[in-house]
């Protein structure tokens, strides 16, 4: 039977890893926000910034978690 110490019982993770977790689903949110907005823009604003409706498909369809 092994002994383990209190040292390499810690979660050496710690709050960097749910920091990363956090940053992580922020990044996701944003993506579906800023596609789900990009899907109502009008004919003019896409034009504006020169975007076709072909990219807009293309991106609105991809998952939130695909950059």
């Amino acid at each position: 039977m092994s002994t383990y110490t209190h040292e390499l019982m810690i979660n050496h993770h710690g709050r960097g890893f749910l920091t990363q977790v956090a940053e992580t689903l922020h990044v996701w949110r944003q993506r579906y926000q800023s596609r789900r907005e990009l899907a109502q823009w009008s004919d003019r604003e896409l034009h504006d910034v020169g975007i076709s409706w072909s990219d807009v498909a293309y991106e609105a369809e991809k998952p939130f978690w695909r950059a």
